[in-house]
Protein backbone atom coordinates (compact mmCIF):
# COMPACT_ATOMS: atom_id res chain seq x y z
CA UNK A 1 0.00 0.00 0.00
CA UNK A 2 1.33 3.49 -1.01
CA UNK A 3 2.08 5.63 1.65
CA UNK A 4 -0.69 8.43 2.55
CA UNK A 5 1.02 11.89 1.95
CA UNK A 6 1.50 14.36 5.38
CA UNK A 7 -1.00 16.78 6.25
CA UNK A 8 -0.04 20.24 5.24
CA UNK A 9 -0.04 22.38 8.17
CA UNK A 10 -1.32 25.91 7.58
CA UNK A 11 1.06 27.35 11.06
CA UNK A 12 3.88 25.43 9.54
CA UNK A 13 4.01 23.87 13.31
CA UNK A 14 3.25 19.99 13.49
CA UNK A 15 3.66 17.64 16.32
CA UNK A 16 6.55 14.76 15.80
CA UNK A 17 6.78 11.53 17.02
CA UNK A 18 9.80 9.43 16.31
CA UNK A 19 10.63 5.83 17.88
CA UNK A 20 12.95 2.86 17.94
CA UNK A 21 12.50 0.03 16.00
CA UNK A 22 10.47 -2.83 17.43
CA UNK A 23 10.30 -0.38 20.29
CA UNK A 24 13.52 -0.56 21.57
CA UNK A 25 14.60 2.15 23.72
CA UNK A 26 17.00 4.69 21.85
CA UNK A 27 18.25 6.40 25.40
CA UNK A 28 20.01 4.29 27.75
CA UNK A 29 21.49 6.92 30.17
CA UNK A 30 22.33 10.62 30.53
CA UNK A 31 24.77 11.05 28.44
CA UNK A 32 22.31 9.69 25.68
CA UNK A 33 19.68 11.72 26.62
CA UNK A 34 22.02 15.68 27.16
CA UNK A 35 23.49 14.18 23.82
CA UNK A 36 19.83 14.30 21.42
CA UNK A 37 19.02 17.81 23.41
CA UNK A 38 22.27 18.88 21.74
CA UNK A 39 21.57 17.48 19.07
CA UNK A 40 18.18 19.67 18.11
CA UNK A 41 20.19 22.55 19.64
CA UNK A 42 22.75 22.31 16.99
CA UNK A 43 20.46 21.27 14.00
CA UNK A 44 18.27 24.15 14.18
CA UNK A 45 20.94 26.65 13.46
CA UNK A 46 22.14 26.96 9.70
CA UNK A 47 25.15 28.60 8.90
CA UNK A 48 27.21 29.72 5.64
CA UNK A 49 29.87 28.47 3.29
CA UNK A 50 32.24 30.42 6.65
CA UNK A 51 30.63 28.50 9.14
CA UNK A 52 28.33 31.21 10.53
CA UNK A 53 25.16 31.23 11.39
CA UNK A 54 22.86 32.87 8.80
CA UNK A 55 19.50 31.49 9.82
CA UNK A 56 17.04 28.88 11.44
CA UNK A 57 16.31 25.82 10.42
CA UNK A 58 13.00 25.18 12.35
CA UNK A 59 11.50 26.72 15.49
CA UNK A 60 11.11 24.51 18.22
CA UNK A 61 8.16 25.08 20.88
CA UNK A 62 8.54 22.01 23.48
CA UNK A 63 10.44 18.85 23.43
CA UNK A 64 10.30 15.54 25.42
CA UNK A 65 12.39 12.17 25.37
CA UNK A 66 10.80 9.04 26.57
CA UNK A 67 13.39 5.93 26.49
CA UNK A 68 11.85 4.24 23.54
CA UNK A 69 10.74 7.44 21.98
CA UNK A 70 10.39 11.41 21.26
CA UNK A 71 7.88 13.69 21.15
CA UNK A 72 8.67 17.61 19.26
CA UNK A 73 6.43 20.72 18.85
CA UNK A 74 8.71 21.98 15.76
CA UNK A 75 7.52 25.09 13.47
CA UNK A 76 9.57 24.57 9.56
CA UNK A 77 11.80 27.38 8.81
CA UNK A 78 14.40 26.92 6.39
CA UNK A 79 14.20 23.45 6.46
CA UNK A 80 11.38 20.94 5.21
CA UNK A 81 9.67 18.94 7.87
CA UNK A 82 11.72 15.68 6.43
CA UNK A 83 14.92 17.37 6.33
CA UNK A 84 14.58 18.43 9.71
CA UNK A 85 13.62 15.20 11.28
CA UNK A 86 16.70 13.61 8.98
CA UNK A 87 19.29 16.39 9.99
CA UNK A 88 18.41 15.40 14.06
CA UNK A 89 17.67 11.19 13.61
CA UNK A 90 20.64 10.90 11.45
CA UNK A 91 23.42 12.85 13.82
CA UNK A 92 22.00 10.68 16.80
CA UNK A 93 21.88 7.71 14.83
CA UNK A 94 25.69 8.48 14.50
CA UNK A 95 25.98 9.02 17.54
CA UNK A 96 24.41 6.16 19.60
CA UNK A 97 25.61 3.28 17.05
CA UNK A 98 29.46 4.72 18.06
CA UNK A 99 28.60 4.34 21.22
CA UNK A 100 26.67 0.97 21.21
CA UNK A 101 29.00 -0.14 18.55
CA UNK A 102 26.08 -1.41 16.59
CA UNK A 103 25.42 -0.66 13.04
CA UNK A 104 21.81 -0.27 10.88
CA UNK A 105 18.50 1.49 11.70
CA UNK A 106 17.81 2.89 15.18
CA UNK A 107 14.39 4.88 14.42
CA UNK A 108 11.63 2.98 12.60
CA UNK A 109 11.53 3.94 9.02
CA UNK A 110 9.13 6.88 9.09
CA UNK A 111 7.87 9.88 11.65
CA UNK A 112 5.00 10.40 12.22
CA UNK A 113 3.39 14.08 12.19
CA UNK A 114 -0.24 16.21 12.46
CA UNK A 115 -0.12 19.40 11.95
CA UNK A 116 -1.49 22.26 14.67
CA UNK A 117 -3.12 24.97 13.31
CA UNK A 118 -4.95 26.64 15.73
CA UNK A 119 -4.07 27.83 19.04
CA UNK A 120 -6.27 25.65 20.90
CA UNK A 121 -4.69 22.22 19.61
CA UNK A 122 -1.26 23.71 20.19
CA UNK A 123 -2.35 24.16 23.70
CA UNK A 124 -3.50 20.98 23.96
CA UNK A 125 -0.20 19.25 22.43
CA UNK A 126 2.00 21.48 25.05
CA UNK A 127 -0.04 19.91 28.13
CA UNK A 128 0.16 15.90 26.21
CA UNK A 129 3.89 16.40 25.23
CA UNK A 130 4.93 17.66 28.73
CA UNK A 131 2.86 14.93 30.73
CA UNK A 132 4.19 11.90 29.13
CA UNK A 133 6.57 11.42 31.76
CA UNK A 134 3.60 11.47 33.85
CA UNK A 135 1.53 9.29 32.42
CA UNK A 136 4.04 6.40 31.87
CA UNK A 137 4.57 6.17 35.41
CA UNK A 138 8.39 7.74 35.29
CA UNK A 139 7.38 10.75 37.48
CA UNK A 140 4.41 12.15 39.90
CA UNK A 141 4.78 15.92 38.38
CA UNK A 142 5.59 17.45 34.79
CA UNK A 143 8.54 19.56 36.60
CA UNK A 144 10.71 16.17 38.01
CA UNK A 145 10.97 14.78 34.49
CA UNK A 146 14.56 16.31 33.87
CA UNK A 147 14.12 15.45 29.39
CA UNK A 148 11.42 18.04 28.17
CA UNK A 149 10.96 21.44 27.33
CA UNK A 150 9.28 21.96 30.48
CA UNK A 151 11.66 23.83 32.84
CA UNK A 152 12.31 26.05 30.33
CA UNK A 153 9.35 27.43 30.66
CA UNK A 154 9.40 27.05 34.80
CA UNK A 155 12.90 29.01 34.76
CA UNK A 156 14.47 25.53 35.41
CA UNK A 157 16.76 26.19 32.84
CA UNK A 158 18.97 29.09 32.22
CA UNK A 159 17.99 30.96 29.39
CA UNK A 160 21.21 30.82 27.52
CA UNK A 161 20.51 27.18 27.56
CA UNK A 162 17.42 26.99 25.94
CA UNK A 163 16.19 25.15 22.66
CA UNK A 164 12.68 26.57 22.58
CA UNK A 165 10.74 29.90 21.62
CA UNK A 166 8.78 30.06 24.92
CA UNK A 167 8.44 33.79 24.39
CA UNK A 168 5.90 33.79 21.52
CA UNK A 169 4.29 31.02 23.87
CA UNK A 170 4.02 33.01 26.74
CA UNK A 171 3.33 36.37 25.05
CA UNK A 172 -0.27 33.99 24.08
CA UNK A 173 -0.44 32.23 27.25
CA UNK A 174 0.66 33.79 30.39
CA UNK A 175 2.70 31.47 32.75
CA UNK A 176 0.32 31.11 35.39
CA UNK A 177 -2.34 29.88 33.20
CA UNK A 178 -0.01 27.73 31.24
CA UNK A 179 1.67 26.34 34.22
CA UNK A 180 -2.24 25.31 35.56
CA UNK A 181 -3.28 24.35 32.12
CA UNK A 182 -0.11 21.64 31.58
CA UNK A 183 -0.30 20.43 35.49
CA UNK A 184 -4.14 19.44 34.77
CA UNK A 185 -3.95 15.88 33.82
CA UNK A 186 -5.36 15.09 29.97
CA UNK A 187 -8.52 12.61 29.87
CA UNK A 188 -8.02 9.16 29.44
CA UNK A 189 -10.27 9.53 25.60
CA UNK A 190 -7.11 11.73 24.17
CA UNK A 191 -4.89 9.78 22.03
CA UNK A 192 -2.25 11.00 19.96
CA UNK A 193 0.75 10.25 17.59
CA UNK A 194 1.59 7.14 19.78
CA UNK A 195 -1.96 5.98 21.01
CA UNK A 196 -0.41 2.42 20.70
CA UNK A 197 2.41 3.05 23.97
CA UNK A 198 -0.42 2.90 26.16
CA UNK A 199 0.77 1.31 29.06
CA UNK A 200 -2.02 -0.47 31.51
CA UNK A 201 -2.51 0.13 34.96
CA UNK A 202 -1.03 -2.11 37.64
CA UNK A 203 1.45 -3.38 35.66
CA UNK A 204 5.92 -3.03 36.08
CA UNK A 205 6.87 0.14 34.36
CA UNK A 206 9.61 0.21 31.37
CA UNK A 207 11.60 1.49 33.90
CA UNK A 208 11.53 -1.21 36.41
CA UNK A 209 11.56 -3.68 33.71
CA UNK A 210 14.46 -2.93 32.77
CA UNK A 211 16.36 -2.49 36.08
CA UNK A 212 15.51 -5.91 36.39
CA UNK A 213 16.94 -6.89 33.07
CA UNK A 214 20.38 -5.43 34.48
CA UNK A 215 19.76 -7.22 37.50
CA UNK A 216 19.05 -10.67 35.85
CA UNK A 217 21.27 -10.30 33.01
CA UNK A 218 24.33 -7.71 34.04
CA UNK A 219 23.88 -6.29 30.83
CA UNK A 220 22.84 -2.64 29.96
CA UNK A 221 21.78 -2.45 26.53
CA UNK A 222 19.35 -3.79 24.15
CA UNK A 223 22.54 -4.32 21.76
CA UNK A 224 23.93 -6.74 24.71
CA UNK A 225 20.72 -8.71 25.67
CA UNK A 226 20.20 -10.02 21.76
CA UNK A 227 23.89 -11.22 22.22
CA UNK A 228 22.78 -13.12 25.09
CA UNK A 229 23.03 -17.37 23.86
CA UNK A 230 19.71 -19.24 23.84
CA UNK A 231 19.76 -20.38 26.90
CA UNK A 232 20.99 -17.43 29.33
CA UNK A 233 18.80 -15.67 26.99
CA UNK A 234 15.79 -17.48 27.77
CA UNK A 235 15.60 -18.13 30.91
CA UNK A 236 16.34 -14.33 31.41
CA UNK A 237 12.77 -14.19 29.52
CA UNK A 238 10.78 -16.36 31.52
CA UNK A 239 12.23 -15.02 34.83
CA UNK A 240 11.45 -11.18 33.23
CA UNK A 241 7.91 -12.92 32.64
CA UNK A 242 7.33 -14.66 35.75
CA UNK A 243 7.96 -10.82 37.27
CA UNK A 244 5.38 -9.29 35.89
CA UNK A 245 7.47 -7.82 32.15
CA UNK A 246 4.43 -7.84 29.37
CA UNK A 247 5.75 -9.16 25.85
CA UNK A 248 5.19 -5.84 24.47
CA UNK A 249 7.24 -4.00 27.09
CA UNK A 250 10.46 -7.14 26.43
CA UNK A 251 9.91 -6.56 22.62
CA UNK A 252 10.07 -3.15 23.10
CA UNK A 253 12.87 -3.06 25.42
CA UNK A 254 15.24 -5.69 24.49
CA UNK A 255 14.83 -5.22 20.62
CA UNK A 256 13.75 -9.03 20.29
CA UNK A 257 10.46 -9.76 17.90
CA UNK A 258 7.70 -10.64 19.63
CA UNK A 259 7.49 -14.10 18.07
CA UNK A 260 10.27 -15.22 19.59
CA UNK A 261 9.55 -14.10 23.15
CA UNK A 262 5.97 -15.33 23.12
CA UNK A 263 6.90 -18.67 22.35
CA UNK A 264 9.15 -18.64 25.75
Amino acid sequence: MARQPRKSSGTGIHHIMMRGINHQNIFYDEEDYYQFINTLDRMRVRYDDDGLPCGTNYILYAYCLMPNHFHLLIREREDSLGMAVKRISSSYVYYHNHKYLRDGHLFKERFKSEPVNDMAYFTTLLRYIHQNPVKAGIVSNVKDYEYSSWGEYTGQVDPVFRLCNIETVLRRIPYTDLNAIVNEPLPDSFTSLDDDNERPKFRLSDDQVWQNIIQITQITTATEFQRLDKERMREALRELKHLGASVRQLERLTGLGRGIIQKI
